[in-house]
């Protein structure tokens, strides 16, 4: 059997502080537009046909509720998908297509293939250069084995594109390397996640790790002094006290009657805005199989201005998957087995993915997910009732960048007892 050396993927998403990385890139960015001259197809755009890649969160998401449908499920398919594609530009043959069609990718000719790492490149460029108001960065490594040399062109493909950091790391000490690896991250993170890796094996060549950081303060922030501790109930029979936050302001909100939900967007300050959705008691699994970007279009072109009295719990979640396990169950299989081709990163047929982690935080209080910041409170005049809506049962929540029209986060808040 022929020896294969062994690729580790590691992602970390995360929220934390960071700043523009790139002021040249900034520049470009704010000079030109998502699509010039050719399609985007990482955007989605509801009036027209597009990439079936902003169904990719949501694939991904019923694939993780069928091993953890009790639990709190949270992740950035911005992250996974980044990770991915940029592993893509040394994969070949069934290897490379399968990756790009698992990320909704098809038509997989050289010029579409292209495109889809220009399309990367472009939003990440808007993601990492928002305005002050937001906090916002996406980045990238690689960290090699001490001696190996990738394929040149692999290098200048993640450099193009992905703007990945580039180091070398000793793997014949896997305890040495390890703490290099968790040192860079940690950093990167602000101290949010000094332990990404557990361990790694004397065997890898490559670890690739890419980050989401993301803070935000709400355009309507909840008072401290009306949070309350409340009833949330994580199942009909079952509750726990949780720190409720409180609201009454203008929202844009909308009640699906087809699905029987109550959706909520919540801006932020800047480009970003938070989508909740509330499904009526019973319904969360009818409201998870509908769950689909037509079905978000829908919502976004149905929402309407109403006077809410807002309720919803603090909360501190995480997230972490095997993305092995899961992505092999989308169909994405040979990559992670002695069939993997990936000579374009190693010039021959003995790399495959041995492990693919991937972790997320979200924080949620009562100023955003922005500890500090000034809001400006409009106060006007109410014609009409307010409605209460409480988030006090299971609920969706999904974050999502206005400017690039991509999905950053999505989860399913269970239990905010629960970290």
């Amino acid at each position: 059997m022929k020896y294969l050396q062994c690729l580790c993927l590691l992602l970390a998403v995360l929220c934390a502080v960071t700043h523009c990385r790139h002021e040249d890139i900034c520049h470009e960015v704010n000079n030109t537009n998502l699509n010039d001259g050719t399609e985007n197809l990482l955007i989605h755009n509801c009036d027209k046909k597009s990439s079936n890649y902003a169904d990719f969160a949501f694939r991904f998401y019923k694939q993780a509720i069928s091993k953890e449908d009790d639990k709190n499920i949270f992740f950035s398919p911005m992250s996974i998908s980044t990770a991915f594609a940029m592993l893509a530009g040394g994969a070949k043959s069934t290897t490379l297509s399968q990756i790009f069609e698992g990320l909704g990718f098809d038509d997989l000719t050289e010029a579409r293939i292209h495109n889809i790492h220009e399309s990367f490149y472009r939003v990440l460029a808007v993601l990492n250069c928002t305005n002050a108001n937001i906090t916002l960065n996406t980045g990238n490594a690689i960290f090699t084995a001490t001696g190996y040399e990738p394929q040149e062109t692999f290098l200048q493909n993640t450099k193009q594109f992905y703007e990945a950091e580039f180091f070398s790391s000793n793997f014949y000490k896997p305890e040495e390397a390890k703490k290099h690896i968790n040192k860079y991250v940690e950093e990167k993170t602000r101290g949010k996640m000094p332990d990404l890796i557990g361990h790694l094996d004397p065997s890898t060549v490559l670890v690739l790790v890419n980050y989401i950081y993301f803070k935000a303060a709400w355009t309507k922030f909840f008072d401290p002094l009306r949070t309350h501790e409340d009833d949330f109930f994580v199942s009909t029979n079952a509750s726990v006290r949780v720190n409720m936050m409180q609201c009454d302001s203008n929202y844009d909100s909308y009640y699906d009657k087809d699905l029987s939900c109550e959706v909520v967007e919540l801006p932020y300050q800047g480009t970003a805005r938070a989508l909740l959705v509330l499904p009526d008691d019973g319904k969360m699994k009818q409201v998870e199989d509908a769950l689909s970007k037509e079905t978000v279009c829908k919502w976004d072109n149905k929402l309407v201005t109403r006077r809410l009295d807002l309720q919803l719990p603090k909360i501190s979640i995480s997230g972490s998957y095997d993305l092995k396990k899961l992505f092999k169950e989308m169909g994405i299989t040979e990559v992670f087995s002695g069939n993997a081709d990936l000579s374009g990163i190693s010039g021959s047929h003995n790399l495959q993915v041995s492990e693919a982690v991937h972790k997320a935080l979200l924080e949620v209080d009562e100023a955003g997910t922005e500890a500090a910041g000034a809001t400006a409170v409009i106060l006007t005049r109410i014609v009409h009732p307010s409605v209460t809506i409480k988030f006090n049962r299971p609920f969706f929540i999904l974050i999502s960048d206005k400017e690039t029209h991509t999905i950053l986060f999505l989860g399913k808040v269970v239990d905010p007892s629960k970290k």
